[in-house]
């Protein structure tokens, strides 16, 4: 989906140098005194209170004092930095990343912006960054996915940080364009992006910087979508990694991680009971199994759709009832889009729903369903708390829409669980660290990381879960024609 011009004023950059307490709000500014101390304040408690006037926490202030960023409330960051701490724990591959390459800063000189859901799962990557020698500047990719306190915790660092929850769609343009440019002036010449409205921007309406950027690394299957269509129609100008295709992030983000996410999401938004009911899951790709699996798990009857023979028949095959959405709409209760196509659930269906049907979606963006028919269309909508809504339709039956259509386990919880994030997030700092370093092996394109970093991304996560590896034996290994320490399979390998 290419990145569309939206209508309504810029905000004003005088907003961007303080958070702003209350979406709709002017923040009450102050002088530049008062401005300067409250950010002295405001770092201090987010530094957990360190002794004031050390080398270090004065060079780190002098940061954050420079800095620009806007989020919803700079006051959260100690809660944040907590969380981050406890994130760190559960995320062996990034930490073991800053280990390995943080002595010789592979990435001192890459000026990275990055569009991904800014949580605090992705406060770690924007800390292995940085750590690793990159300077970061950073926007979320969708108006309901921040995290508030993450935001929070990571600008009070001196990271300029665009983002907080409920953006309009004219704000979530805003916040992308302000990541373009670093604190001293100097454009971006990497790119971190997730679903592809980042590089759509700076294809569409930023040409100019292209020369200067080095590649892009996409962290999902929309996004992907996106580069290779892109390629297709000439008009892709960097060179691209395709992170979502790594075994480590598609095998465990999109599968693992939707499987404990999704009924997160939608129980935090309904508190209904998923046992007894039937739903529907559309698609049946690696986010879609990943659905099915924990609707079951939860007792579900799930039914599901598809247009691919292949995935209908290992959903079959898996022992689910694989149909079309026009015959399954009158049996469920609850519906889940993951295909990332558009108009999977549109006015036709919402009108044979039945009544209090819940209908969500975990693909990247709102298109699955159809939201404008829906608010077009219904007599009435009650928003019962954020991002639920429950419209009545003609017929007097309701329907209640889970994050305006957006994705689920983020706009209705916190998304994935931190240790299936550090699989893909790893995937994301390699594909910086080769785009950044070794930039002549990289054509434009939509490339892969190779298949020996995806077994060292899977290395460093077995320790945490107390896994033993076999290894094989030089007779073993000559037989199989495989190196002792790998690669274990070919690249065209399909796990």
């Amino acid at each position: 989906m290419g990145w569309r011009q939206r209508k309504g004023k810029r905000e004003p950059k005088k907003y961007s140098r303080v958070s702003m307490q209350q979406k709709g709000d002017e923040p009450y500014l102050g002088s530049d005194r008062q401005i300067i101390l409250r950010k002295i304040f405001i770092f201090w408690v987010a530094q957990n209170a360190s002794p004031l006037f050390t080398r270090s926490f004065l060079l780190h202030l002098f940061i954050f004092i420079m800095s620009n960023y806007k989020v919803a409330d700079i006051s959260l960051a100690a809660f944040g930095r907590k969380e981050i701490t406890l994130a760190e724990q559960e995320m062996p591959g990034l930490m073991s990343i800053r280990e390995k390459y943080g002595p010789s800063q592979p990435l001192k000189g890459a000026r990275i912006a990055g569009c991904l859901h800014m949580t605090i799962q992705t406060a770690v990557l924007i800390e292995t960054l940085t750590a690793l020698g990159a300077e970061v500047t950073w926007s979320s990719c969708n108006i309901f996915s921040t995290q508030d306190h993450a935001a929070a915790a990571i600008a009070a660092t001196g990271v300029p940080v665009y983002a907080w929850k409920g953006e309009t769609d004219e704000e979530f343009v805003w916040c992308i364009e302000q990541t373009l440019k670093f604190p001293d002036g100097q454009p971006l010449n990497m790119i971190l992006d997730d679903g592809g409205d980042l590089t759509n921007i700076v294809h569409e309406k930023y040409p100019h910087l292209l020369p200067g950027i080095k590649g892009l690394s996409e962290e999902t299957t929309t996004g992907v979508h996106n580069l290779y269509k892109m390629m297709k129609n000439g008009t892709l100008k960097l060179p691209s990694i395709n992170v979502n295709d790594s075994v480590t992030k598609s095998k465990f983000d999109n599968l693992y991680g939707c499987r404990e996410s999704l009924v997160d999401g939608i129980k935090r938004a309904t508190d209904v009971m998923i046992a007894g009911k039937v739903s529907v899951v559309a698609g049946y790709g690696d986010v879609g199994k990943g659905c099915a699996a924990a609707l079951r798990a939860f007792g579900s009857r799930v039914i599901v759709t598809e247009i691919d023979p292949i995935n209908a028949l290992q959903a079959a095959m898996e022992g689910y009832e694989v149909t079309t959405m026009e015959e399954a709409v009158t049996e469920a209760q609850i519906f889940v889009t993951t295909t990332g196509c558009r108009d999977i659930i549109t006015g036709a269906h919402f009108a044979a729903m039945k009544d209090d049907a819940i209908v969500c979606n975990i693909g990247h963006f709102d298109i699955e369903i159809d939201v404008a028919w829906l608010k077009a269309n219904a007599v009435e909508c009650v928003n019962i708390k954020p991002q639920v809504d429950r419209f009545t339709m003609p017929s007097g039956r309701h329907v209640i829409l889970l994050a305006e259509g957006r994705l689920v386990n983020l706009g209705c919880a916190t998304g994935h669980p931190s240790f299936v994030m550090s699989n893909s997030f790893s995937n994301q700092v390699l594909a910086q660290i080769a785009l950044w370093t070794q930039p002549e092996q990289w054509s434009v394109g939509v490339h892969v990381l190779p298949k020996k970093l995806d077994e060292e991304v899977a290395l460093a996560h077995l320790g945490k879960l107390g896994v033993k590896l076999s290894k094989l034996t030089p007779v073993q290994s000559d037989y199989l024609s495989i190196p002792v320490e790998g690669p274990f399979k070919p690249e065209h390998y399909r796990y």
